[in-house]
């Protein structure tokens, strides 16, 4: 597996870095045969160091941990104890998706967007018609990204895996495109048009 530490601001000793390196491998070895890449990123905030672990275990299948603490050990345990806790709770079928990619359809092909976010102070009314009439939508950064046909589960484990908080997946049973996302409650929503 590769595996890229870097540092934002923080000089990362090469003790860490095979720390980082050992400890990835055994992690990602229990449930996979081979994972493909991860990206451990350390950073410093205020008075403590943050760690964000990012591991691509095969196609689609993403996961994400992030951890802080006072020492940049501490922190990495704290990520790394977040994905292992994430492929604990999901391990049958993690192995299941790993193992078996030829019976599964391709994945269609998207692109997803980042828009810059709208300024918090309004203008007067005045200006507001005008400046409606002209401002549009400003794209930051463009990714192309791929919608796997999942069961409902599936697709709640990988929202799960991968720390987001939305997830668009073709549904495999009725084919159609449907969304599940974390609610503010913390319980799962799911966006099905089929069902209507």
């Amino acid at each position: 597996m590769q595996i890229n530490v870097s540092g934002k601001q923080v000089d990362l000793s090469d003790s860490l870095r095979t720390r980082v390196a050992l400890s990835l491998d055994g992690i990602t070895s229990k449930y996979f045969d081979q994972a493909m890449e991860a990206n451990v990123t350390f950073g410093r905030a205020r008075s403590f160091f943050t760690c964000d672990i990012n591991v691509h275990a095969g196609r689609g299948l993403t996961l994400r941990g992030e951890g802080e603490a006072g020492d940049a050990n501490a922190a990495f345990d704290d990520a790394a104890e977040h994905i292992a806790i994430r492929l604990r709770r999901y391990r049958r079928r993690v192995n299941e998706h790993h193992r078996a990619p030829a019976s599964r359809d391709k994945p269609q092909a998207a692109r997803a967007y980042v828009l810059r976010a709208e300024p918090d102070e309004a203008p007067a009314a005045a200006e507001q018609t005008e400046i409606t009439a002209t401002t549009f939508a400003t794209v930051i950064a463009e990714t192309v990204t791929e919608i796997d046909r999942l069961t409902v589960g599936d697709a709640v484990m990988r929202m799960d895996l991968a720390d987001q908080p939305v997830l668009m997946f073709r549904n495999s049973s009725t084919g159609e495109l449907n969304v599940v996302y974390r609610r503010a409650d913390g319980n799962i929503g799911w966006i099905d048009p089929a069902r209507g």
